[in-house]
């Protein structure tokens, strides 16, 4: 479809469609009552979704798939695969949870909410991880369990680095935010009346 760049257009696709997913839940979840199982009926959409894009769609292509193309299964990739299902169920939850946590409750920033700071912290975060992971599992084919230390260039390990920056510089501004004081709401104008006229 695009060549050797293809790969591009699905990480800029990935990128958007995450990139969107903490506001869309956010709003979705808040407007489905703000009652403490409200944002259990979030995680039964977003699992619909799930069942809809990741299984019926799977299911009719496999079918229409000629035999001799079909894949061919085994217990090890069915359960990593499965695991990273698990492990992206598990993230979607959290970032669920994640926004209902972050609006204040109660106290003198009750109703404020750092829905803001989410997508960042998080996909701050998982680069990090992934690239940690990925520079140390070095998996072969039947061999899962194969470690070992894939050194990547400098530029891979300042990136990083800057991420990790990019996210501390995220907490410190919304500890900044916190701490500003609120504009005292300065009382209502009294109109001004003009003394009755002597009779």
């Amino acid at each position: 479809m695009f060549g050797k760049n293809e790969w591009l257009f699905y990480v800029v696709l990935a990128g958007l469609s995450w990139g969107t997913y903490v506001p869309l839940i956010f709003y979705g979840g808040g407007e489905l009552g703000g009652k403490p199982a409200a944002r259990i009926l979030a995680i039964l959409c977003v699992g619909v979704a799930y069942f809809a894009i990741a299984v019926v769609f799977p299911l009719i292509y496999l079918y229409q798939t000629a035999p001799e193309q079909r894949p061919s299964p085994n217990a090890n990739g069915l359960i990593f695969a499965s695991l990273a299902g698990v492990a992206g169920a598990i993230g979607a939850l959290c970032v669920i949870f994640a926004t209902k946590a972050a609006v204040a409750q109660s106290g003198p920033e009750s109703g404020v909410n750092y829905k803001l700071y989410i997508g960042p912290l998080i996909f701050g975060l998982a680069p990090i991880i992934n690239t940690l992971v990925s520079t140390v599992w070095l998996p072969q084919k039947g061999e899962p369990f194969h470690f070992g230390f894939h050194a990547p260039g400098w530029k891979l390990w300042v990136g990083i680095l800057l991420v990790g920056v990019g996210a501390a510089l995220v907490l410190f501004s919304k500890e900044e935010s916190e701490s500003k004081p609120k504009a005292a709401h300065a009382p209502a104008p009294v109109a001004a009346t003009s003394p009755e006229a002597p009779r």
